[in-house]
């Protein structure tokens, strides 16, 4: 049954390529004015949910619904896609590439010159075959063509490979305006920090099966806190008894390191005043701790 805030919705999405596993079980709901960060290493299943989602192979089970539609019934003047993998055709030229993309979408390619100078692009490397582009040049074309006719939901996949840093960011400033504007964003990416930066929610995929889908906010602090102790001397630090639940990391000299839950940080806290302390460092855990958590061995049993 459709959820009615959800612009994209799977239902047990499970998708097989004979025996090999692609996907299997994955329910999720993205929302309207929403980036959802779809995270998992390279073979976790991504590229397939993607590819269900546009239409482009049929589930083995389960749905998927883009506006409350199966991906066939799909207005596609509304999505802008960039692949994983992308394909460009080589002779023709990027602004004649555009414009023949422009037309498949159906609607105006109304913010083609905003982009285009957004993206450092001018007129002379327009009239240049792509063929002679550069990486980083290719993957801008990739970005105007799938912008450039303002739809409604945005399905991306690694799509800030190949950009330099001052292009990545003017990528993320795009995304937070599609978000400003109600726009949706499925954003599929293997880069923590590129999740952890732009994106509202964030699904973690796991060897084809939906391991999390949380807040980032959430995920990040239920993460292990890296705390760095420096005590007075190496006598004192070799009497710290660890309160339960944190653990031992590194003890050297006079500096010990732990790894705390939140929950424990007070704890630890409180033990430490009994000790003549000169320095506590609690580093802010990063999207990537809670994530290796959940590809350790044995995370959840998922």
């Amino acid at each position: 049954m459709t959820h009615p805030e959800a612009v994209i919705e799977t239902e047990h999405l499970t998708k097989y390529y004979g025996p090999r596993r692609g996907v299997e079980d994955v329910t999720l709901a993205v929302g309207r004015g929403e980036i959802f960060g779809f995270l998992g290493p390279n073979g976790a299943g991504k590229t397939t949910t993607i590819r269900c989602l546009l239409g482009f192979v049929r589930p083995s089970r389960g749905s998927v619904r883009v506006f409350g539609m199966p991906p066939g019934a799909i207005d596609r003047s509304r999505i802008g896609v960039i692949p994983g993998e992308l394909t460009l055709f080589e002779r023709m030229t990027g602004g004649g590439l555009l414009d023949y993309l422009g037309r498949l979408s159906g609607r105006p390619a109304v913010r083609r010159g905003e982009l285009l100078e957004r993206f450092a692009l001018e007129a002379r490397d327009l009239a240049r075959p792509v063929r002679h582009y550069s990486r980083g040049m290719k993957q801008k074309l990739g970005i105007l063509q799938a912008l450039q006719h303002d739809p409604d939901v945005l399905i991306l996949d690694e799509p800030t490979e190949g950009l330099d840093p001052l292009m990545q960011q003017e990528f993320y400033a795009l995304l937070g305006e599609a978000r400003s504007r109600g726009r949706t964003v499925f954003l599929s990416s293997h880069l923590l920090w590129e999740v952890e930066r732009i994106c509202d929610r964030v699904g973690i995929i796991r060897a084809g099966r939906l391991a999390a889908v949380e807040q980032v906010e959430d995920l990040r602090g239920r993460a292990l806190r890296r705390i760095e102790v420096e005590f007075a001397d190496e006598a004192g630090r070799a009497a710290f008894e660890l309160p339960p639940g944190v653990v031992l990391e590194r003890a050297e000299g006079r500096r010990a390191t732990v790894r705390a839950p939140a929950t424990e940080i007070e704890a630890l806290l409180r033990t430490l005043l009994s000790h003549r302390v000169r320095d506590v460092v609690i580093e802010r855990p990063s999207l990537e701790e809670a994530f290796l958590d959940y590809y350790r061995e044995g995370a959840g049993g998922r």
